[in-house]
């Protein structure tokens, strides 16, 4: 796909206080817990570059200064490395420097996604931008915001990443009512509710955490009073465009079907890093050949 010069920024909400991996988030912040060797949050920056989209704005807060040093240079340790020849590491330290053109704002208090997205008004303006999760970690091999963003060059409005869950799941996420269209892996987005009870959800499609959105988001945004948690919820403000296209276009649905690692639960993250580190060319035979071992032990 070729990427048109409409869609070129990406926003990265990253102020939560990552409560579900204490006491390793006291001082660091959630998104830096590493994948295998590399932070989880780098994993999400080149998704986004990848889509074609190099201008990245971080949501921050307290305590996430390490966020803004993982993307700046760190001039001690490259003289090290070059110092010991070590041109391996040293490539792999200045890998995240010039991945994106990185920006930052504070979020302040934590007053849900809606909000954290709103911070980021000013940054967007009147341009169509991306919203990437970075407790979502899509597989490079499918290549989901891409297709939403090319979703979104075809159709306009907004597009949601969409993925089916067991309807025991289903009060963890945003839901979505869908209508099909002519194209199979692209729905049209009819109703959105926010963590249903499995008996009132409309269906078993679940929002993660993807978005390409219209800039008419920041004003509904501005006017949503705080929904469930007492937070003011994206999927509030994306249910108002549903409800009326005038305002900022339709909104429409990728159901994924690739490999997404949920790295906000534990046991989520602990498969992530062992799924990828056996998919790893220096890493994986090692490793594949221990964890056999370790499983017939363990059985």
């Amino acid at each position: 796909m070729t990427q048109t010069s409409s869609l070129t920024k990406a926003v990265i909400p990253a102020a939560g206080l990552g409560t579900r991996f204490l006491p390793a988030t006291k001082a660091t912040p959630k998104e830096m817990l590493p994948v295998v060797d590399k932070p989880a949050i780098q994993y999400v920056v080149e998704e986004a570059v990848a889509a074609g989209l190099s201008d990245v704005l971080m949501i921050t807060g307290r305590n996430k200064r390490p966020l803004e040093d993982h993307f700046d240079r760190n001039y001690e340790l490259e003289e090290a490395l070059t110092r010991k020849g070590d041109d391996e590491r040293l490539a792999k330290v200045q890998e995240s420097n010039d991945l994106a053109t990185m920006h930052y704002v504070r979020q302040g208090a934590p007053r849900g996604l809606g909000h954290a997205v709103l911070c980021a008004a000013p940054h967007v303006g009147e341009q169509p931008f991306a919203v990437l999760l970075g407790d979502d970690l899509i597989d490079p091999r499918d290549p989901l915001l891409a297709r939403m963003v090319e979703v979104r060059e075809r159709f306009g409005g907004s597009v949601i990443a969409l993925m089916e869950v067991e309807a025991s799941q289903i009060h963890l996420y945003g839901c979505a009512a869908v209508g099909p269209t002519d194209e199979s892996d692209v729905v049209k987005v009819t109703d959105l509710v926010e963590k249903p009870e499995p008996a009132e959800a409309p269906s078993n499609l679940a929002i993660i955490g993807r978005y390409v959105l219209d800039p008419a988001v920041f004003a509904i945004l501005r006017e949503t009073a705080p929904g469930r948690g007492g937070e003011i919820q994206l999927t509030d403000a994306l249910q108002k465009l549903v409800q009326d296209e005038r305002v900022g276009g339709p909104v429409h649905g990728v159901v994924f079907k690739g490999r997404r690692y949920d790295t906000g639960d534990r046991g989520d993250y602990l498969r992530a890093i062992v799924r990828l580190a056996c998919e790893r060319e220096d890493l994986g035979p090692d490793f594949r050949t221990w964890l056999r071992s370790y499983v017939s032990e363990e059985m």
